[in-house]
């Protein structure tokens, strides 16, 4: 775990909160797939999961635009709402939760630390997700894309996740892997941490994002939450 610099002093996190892709469950298996089905449909190759899975946090049409770059807007449209109409049948099929998750879950289970997660995923993908993955009965909050006006980096279902759950937001630590997760975070007034474990892409440049911490592995969490706490 690496701790940035920060105006703040931090003297106690009260809660938790996830992005979904790429920081709470490695989902790309799932969305590789669909899309392999609808570049199928259009008789389009084929793409590896090894090559796309940097773009899973970036959304349909990012997959889309990744496999098929020269394809004309309307062309990529089109696919995208294959890749969408084949997800929501295999929607949880093939994700999982990444390596150590489970057990920064059952650490703030343990000590009574809410949680829940804030996702650019609409509503209709997120809750069949948690639902097969047997996460919606211990999260405090859902928020997912269409759950406000805005979806992130806009403060307004960081704001949400934080009342639901009761919280400051001076007191919330939402963990993410993309830029607009730690940019999300900032304008809330939240604790930033870069999960590097995520679908992080070697263009990127995380250590330009406005962050509290870095962590390597959800067991980076882990000690950081016992080490405030102590």
């Amino acid at each position: 775990m690496t701790r940035q610099s920060q105006e703040q002093s931090v003297t106690s996190i009260k809660a938790v909160l996830f992005d979904l892709d790429g920081t709470l469950v490695d989902t790309a298996p799932d969305l590789v797939a669909a899309l392999n089905l609808s570049l199928t449909e259009f008789n389009c190759s084929q793409v590896s999961l090894d090559k796309m899975r940097q773009v899973a946090s970036d959304g349909s049409l990012a997959l889309v635009k990744a496999a098929q770059p020269h394809l004309d807007e309307d062309k990529q449209f089109e696919l995208q709402q294959g890749l969408l109409r084949h997800y929501a049948q295999i929607n949880g099929h093939y994700s999982q939760l990444f390596d150590g998750i489970s057990t920064l879950l059952s650490y703030l289970d343990k000590h009574a630390i809410p949680y829940g997660i804030v996702t650019n995923k609409p509503a209709r993908f997120t809750r069949p997700l948690l639902d097969v993955l047997g996460l919606s009965v211990s999260m405090g909050t859902v928020v997912s894309g269409d759950s406000t006006l805005f979806s992130k980096p806009h403060t307004a279902p960081m704001l949400l996740a934080a009342q639901q759950i009761e919280c400051p937001t001076e007191q919330i630590l939402y963990l993410g892997d993309a830029e607009r997760d730690l940019l999300a975070a900032d304008n809330a007034g939240m604790l930033g941490g870069i999960a590097m474990w995520g679908y992080i892409g070697s263009d990127a440049t995380p250590h330009t994002w406005p962050s509290n911490y870095t962590f390597h592995s959800p067991q980076d969490v882990v000690e950081l939450l016992a080490q405030l706490s102590s």
